[in-house]
């Protein structure tokens, strides 16, 4: 995993995920069908086992994956952000999961992700920030956008949810549109 330093926002520590972090609460979030329904993790039983091997998948890479820990409440461990950089290109996917219940739909999500961005883009100088969801998954999509993503491509017809073919959308941002200098 790339090495990163912990990224703290008002109410969150986004830390590199660890041991302590793979909890039957964890598990519970990933083999939720509702949670995962626009998820391709829908499509797997997790064991504590298969997310260790996700999360080691990481060592020597450069790659993140971060906890999102929640400290104002004492929430603990609340979900996970995952950045996909393309050194050569410069560039970064990144994918999030808020799994705890009491923590959705309350700007935890939006948080992390603005503050991974920012992490990206003046630590990583990655010029691009990319991203991708079903059409259908507008909770994500208005995270996008209302980090700043824009429509950076639609791939029609690509999955199938509930037995319908559902576009996935991509967004992105870049490190120029935020006023800085990509060099």
């Amino acid at each position: 995993m790339a090495i990163s330093p912990d990224i703290r926002t008002d109410r969150l520590l986004i830390t590199p995920f660890g041991e302590r972090h793979l909890t039957g609460r964890y598990l519970g979030w990933l083999n939720d069908k509702e949670l995962m329904r626009y998820s391709e993790q829908r499509h797997r039983h997790h064991t504590l086992d298969s997310c260790r091997e996700y999360w080691l998948s990481f060592d020597h890479s450069p790659h993140y994956f971060w906890a999102m820990e929640e400290h104002r409440n004492g929430w603990g461990h609340i979900g996970n952000l995952n950045a996909y950089v393309d050194e050569r290109n410069r560039l970064a996917d990144l994918g999030i999961l808020v799994g705890e219940s009491r923590a959705r739909k309350k700007g935890y999500g939006l948080e992390a992700w603005q503050a991974v961005i920012s992490f990206l883009f003046s630590e990583r100088h990655i010029r691009k920030i990319s991203a991708g969801a079903m059409a259908a998954n507008h909770p994500m999509l208005q995270l996008m956008r209302s980090a700043g993503m824009v429509d950076d491509g639609i791939r029609r017809r690509h999955y199938l949810h509930h037995g319908k073919e559902e576009d996935i959308i991509h967004m992105a941002i870049f490190k120029q549109d935020k006023g800085d200098d990509i060099s």
